[in-house]
């Protein structure tokens, strides 16, 4: 075991090294001009999520699209993947990061167009959408569209299941085990951990199979209902606390933001504040990949659901999903790296290069009087559910692709299995694992998004052309 261990680390090192971060980047980039700057159009495509446009064809709202489509990439990288970035990579980490989620919105924008141009209706009237239908209607190329289906399905039960909910219990057993022992009232509730463990993991586990199973047996509208509802509730709580920090820290912001940009660009050397600059090439190099993992741009996921929304024009939702990435890495990623970076500016005994992402980002909110950790561990395990709803549907509909309906049962089946026992079980080798096949994810749908990248110009000319004309056939303005 040790020895396949080590053989995922070393294929993990090639797959999210340089080849990966220039393949995701570069498409970024590409996709970003054969678009015309698609990102330009960002204040329109928030509005166009707030639309309501019942008569077209899909399964859920728009909104609701893109709710399951953040309940996905709004995870524990938010909180503790840019605090890990800032720790490899020094406070200019941050701004990489952020510039990534600013040119990856073309390439979510482009696999969303493909995901929603090539759907297909099923029989009892459900749209079916993603990298793998893209593939097989619009390239022919039905070989990478079932490996794509395969990595979706195997990835689903790593990154969107087991740690997830691993997370969830890890944090709630050892918020538990700090008021029992911080509580001489509750010896007996210790001595029963002391003798079983795994009791509180396990039971979390067990409870958050049953939540699940209720959720998911309704399919995408019961899953894009409670993502709908959850989405805006945890983001505010958790977006609450880092303003909180931030006002606090608001003297420092200015110096903050000064750091950030110097460190992005410069050679290693002593900064302000008594911080070491990490030089541009592990700023860029961190920075860059933890925005790349957390927006999932490119790898394929969100378009999925993206597939299901009710809309009269792939443009339009296309649109809509883009905005996903700039919630997520423009805003959320940028916020929670602003209070990191002032943070460590604001209390001396706080070093980044010292200190992992979970440790820094604990410390931050422990700013807060009384309610900081509180904040930190509810947005945790919000962020953390949230993903098991969202990645369940994208497992569902790639397993959907290869074997038809009749696997979905199976499938929720063992989804619930390893909800209740991954939480007493060591996962490392399982997030090595999810990351070698989140990349292979990655490279199919890369393919379709540039093999396609001419219809989808085409296209999104086509639409912003009428746009201006205000045709209303293709979107639907406002009501008088």
């Amino acid at each position: 075991m040790t020895a396949f261990a080590t053989l995922i680390e070393t294929v993990n090192d090639y797959l999210w090294g340089l080849p990966m971060i220039v393949l995701l980047f570069g498409t970024h980039l590409f996709m970003t001009v054969k678009t015309g700057f698609i990102q330009r159009k960002t204040p329109l495509a928030i509005r166009l999520s707030l639309t309501k446009d019942p008569d077209s064809s899909g399964d859920i709202s728009p909104f609701a699209s893109l709710s399951t489509s953040l309940a996905s990439t709004l995870g524990t990288g938010n909180i503790i993947g840019v605090g890990t970035a800032i720790a490899l990579g020094g406070p200019g980490a941050v701004f990489w990061c952020w510039l990534t989620g600013i040119f990856g919105m073309a390439t979510t924008y482009a696999e969303s167009l493909i995901a929603v141009k090539y759907r297909v209706r099923t029989r009892d009237g459900h749209m079916l959408g993603g990298a793998m239908y893209a593939l097989e209607r619009g390239l022919k190329m039905r070989v990478p569209a079932i490996l794509f289906a395969c990595f979706g399905v195997l990835t689903s039960f790593g990154i969107g299941c087991g740690v997830q909910v691993n997370a969830i219990a890890v944090i709630i057993d050892s918020s538990v085990r700090s008021v029992l022992e911080r509580s001489s009232s509750l010896s007996s509730l210790r001595r029963l951990l002391e003798a079983r463990p795994d009791a509180v993991c396990l039971t979390i586990g067990v409870v958050t199979g049953l939540i699940t199973c209720v959720v998911i047996l309704g399919g995408v509208r019961s899953i894009a209902r409670v993502c709908e509802r959850l989405v805006p509730f945890m983001a505010f709580s958790y977006l609450a606390g880092c303003f909180v920090i931030l006002l606090l820290n608001h003297s420092l912001l200015g110096e903050s933001i000064s750091l950030i940009l110097s460190s992005a660009f410069e050679s290693p050397k002593a900064v302000g504040g008594g911080l070491a600059g990490s030089g541009m090439m592990l700023a860029a190099r961190y920075g860059i990949a933890r925005g790349l993992f957390t927006n999932e741009a490119g790898m394929g996921s969100a378009p999925i659901i993206a597939a299901a929304a009710r809309t009269p024009n792939p443009v339009r939702q296309a649109l809509i999903a883009s905005t996903a990435t700039f919630w997520d890495t423009v805003v959320v990623c940028l916020i929670t790296g602003l209070v990191l970076v002032s943070s460590i500016l604001r209390d001396s005994s706080l070093s980044w290069d010292t200190l992992s992402g979970g440790e820094l980002t604990t410390a931050a909110f422990s700013q807060i009087p009384y309610i900081g950790r509180p904040v930190l561990i509810f947005g945790i395990i919000t962020f953390a559910y949230a993903t098991i709803l969202g990645w369940s549907y994208y497992g569902e509909r790639c397993l959907e692709y290869l074997f038809g309906k009749i696997s979905l049962f199976p499938y929720r089946f063992l989804w619930i299995l390893v909800l209740v026992f991954a939480p007493v079980v060591r996962l490392e080798l399982v997030w090595s694992i999810s990351d070698t096949l989140n990349a292979l994810m990655a490279i199919p749908n890369l393919l379709a998004v540039l093999l396609l990248s001419g219809t989808i110009a085409r296209d999104t000319r086509y639409y912003l052309k009428h746009l201006d004309e205000k045709d209303r056939s293709l979107i639907p303005l406002r009501q008088k």
